[in-house]
């Protein structure tokens, strides 16, 4: 082991200070938090500090997510153990998701790594997530990217980034994709999740094709089904995305009867005008409710993985003009489920 990490810090609430009732970026150069992480674990890990940008997540432009993989991409790998990048907690799934995808045959393992609150409130788990972090690098001899997290009352868990799926409602908690994590950090160390959702070591240690898709496109439209949902509001007059991707009921339904709320409708209109419509998520081995009887034969279909996975696929086919039916097809890095 080289005991030596690369960290890429990019601001977020883990990279944030209180300042009275609002959190603001922190600009300072020095590194609160691997200040801490050694004040609590040690000195024995060399840690090597860049800083491609300082950011709040949720104003993440594709400029900003080009600027963090150039990053990665231009680190000499075989300097290091692996990396950790720290991140804001609004929009970690797309970028845990995203690097997943374009970074998906990497050597070395790569961890995300992020805070509900600043480093000063005890509520945050950001010390406790890079030290997870730390740990899982110093556990493991493949490479892929994943995401370190700590739920309140829970282990800290190591997720594979290709199945973070969003953050829960208020309370920000963080879980994979049929709530199957990969592994998790207790006093032992780095403990891997049996599960048969799980790969194994030795199909980690395989190696992976590149993905074909690495640029971003933002002409796209999503859609959350919910009951009611009038899509006769969707009219694109001025501007015309290139697709629109619909998130379905877990059951792989949306609403096909009446007039407004009629999904069929909508899909007729966007074919029209020629707009890529795509549902998601579909389980491929599940019974197809009546509802939702022909829609496969109508759109372009996400099969077995989360919508957000989704939605970075299409993004990525879009930007890098690949098909985006062949592109959802792709199992690059562990995000099918089946």
């Amino acid at each position: 082991m080289k005991n030596r990490i690369c960290v890429i810090f990019t601001g977020g609430t883990i990279g944030s200070v209180i300042d009275g009732n609002t959190v603001n970026l922190n600009c300072e150069r020095k590194s609160r938090l691997i200040e801490l992480y050694r004040a609590r674990y040690g000195n024995s890990i060399i840690f090597d500090e860049l800083r491609p940008l300082n950011i709040l997540s949720e104003n993440v432009q594709p400029s900003d997510l080009e600027k963090m993989a150039d990053c990665l991409s231009e680190i000499d790998l075989t300097l290091y153990d692996g990396v950790i990048i720290t991140h804001g907690t609004d929009t970690l799934n797309f970028t845990a998701n995203l690097f997943s995808q374009i970074f998906c045959e990497i050597s070395i393992p790569v961890v995300f790594v992020s805070a509900l609150f600043p480093l000063e409130d005890k509520r945050g788990y950001g010390v406790e997530n890079f030290a997870g972090a730390v740990t899982f690098i110093r556990s493991v001899d493949y490479g892929g990217v994943f995401v370190s997290f700590k739920n309140e009352g829970e282990n800290c868990k190591i997720h594979l980034a290709s199945r973070l799926v969003s953050a829960m409602q208020i309370n920000g908690n963080y879980e994979s994709i049929l709530g199957v994590y990969f592994g998790e950090i207790n006093d032992n160390g780095f403990i891997y999740n049996i599960s048969p959702n799980n790969p194994t070591a030795d199909e980690l240690r395989k190696p992976r094709k590149k993905s074909k898709a690495r640029k971003l496109c933002m002409d796209m439209v999503t859609i959350q089904a919910h009951s009611l949902l009038n899509f006769d509001f969707y009219r694109f007059t001025t501007v015309k995305p290139k697709a629109v991707m619909v998130q379905l009921y877990h059951s792989g339904t949306v609403c096909t009867e009446g007039k407004e709320a009629n999904f069929i409708n909508f899909l007729e209109y966007c074919n029209g005008l020629g707009i890529q419509v795509v549902i998601a998520p579909v389980d491929s081995s599940a019974r197809v409710y009546g509802s939702a009887v022909g829609l496969a034969e109508k759109c372009t279909v996400a099969y077995d993985i989360s919508f957000e996975m989704a939605t970075v696929k299409v993004l990525l086919a879009l930007g890098s003009g690949v098909d985006i039916g062949e592109e959802l097809a792709e199992n690059y890095f562990f995000e099918k489920l089946h």
